[in-house]
């Protein structure tokens, strides 16, 4: 019975320290910005799409905010201009890996390797510049990504809320959520490709307005 529950407790920890990037085990990641300011971040993961990431690029231009992309390289060829526009217009670009495989955290290091260089490539080939900043698939870490990230010499940025924007839940549960947990120096994770994320994203500004903070510009 015992040994049963230390298993089931080591299982438990693993699971976390793999599944959570705030867990800093494996990876030391920035996943909130220690700050007294009521100040918060955005960031966008799974960029560029065609169609979408231009609407959000509108609705943060609008409202004056600077945020984070995190770039899949393999959807890079054909939205070149949507890349460079994301760098043009001032915000942070990180490197999401080149395939964003749902195997990613288990490919060998080699592979996995490559798959950032790759990545890497495309995002120089846009924008002419190179990206210290990355953000694993999925925010999965384990040994190996450790040794990728370190080999690579890559700075990873987490998030402190998760709004599942992916899920497509109704908006007002979205700001719900963000409400909860809202803090001084939050890291917000949404996704610039969704269905409507140029809509979600407004209501979300409003609200994090309309609970007294403001937004800035993540610096390194």
């Amino acid at each position: 019975m015992i040994v049963a529950l230390a298993i089931a407790i080591l299982l438990g920890f693993l699971f976390y320290a793999s599944y959570s990037i705030k867990s800093q085990v494996y990876v030391r990641a920035l996943c909130r910005v220690k700050t007294q300011e009521k100040v918060v971040y955005l960031t966008f993961d799974d960029a560029p799409d065609a169609v979408q990431t231009p609407k959000v690029l509108d609705v943060l231009k609008r409202n004056g905010i600077k945020a984070a992309f995190f770039c899949i390289g393999g959807r890079v060829a054909g939205c070149e201009s949507i890349v460079k526009r994301i760098a043009d217009d001032g915000h942070l670009i990180g490197n999401h890996s080149y395939s964003h495989k749902n195997t990613f955290p288990i490919l060998s290091r080699r592979t996995m390797i490559a798959d950032i260089e790759r990545c890497q490539s495309e995002l120089r080939r846009a924008t002419g510049t190179d990206t210290p900043f990355f953000r694993p698939p999925f925010g999965v870490t384990n040994p190996r990504v450790a040794h990728t990230v370190r080999k690579l010499n890559l700075k990873v940025i987490g998030w402190s809320i998760r709004t599942y924007d992916t899920n497509q839940p109704p908006v007002e549960k979205v700001l719900r959520r963000i409400r909860r947990h809202l803090k001084s120096g939050s890291i917000i994770l949404l996704h610039d490709g969704i269905s409507g994320s140029e809509t979600l994203l407004q209501a979300v500004i409003d609200t994090i307005r309309s609970e007294g903070y403001s937004f800035g510009e993540l610096k390194f």
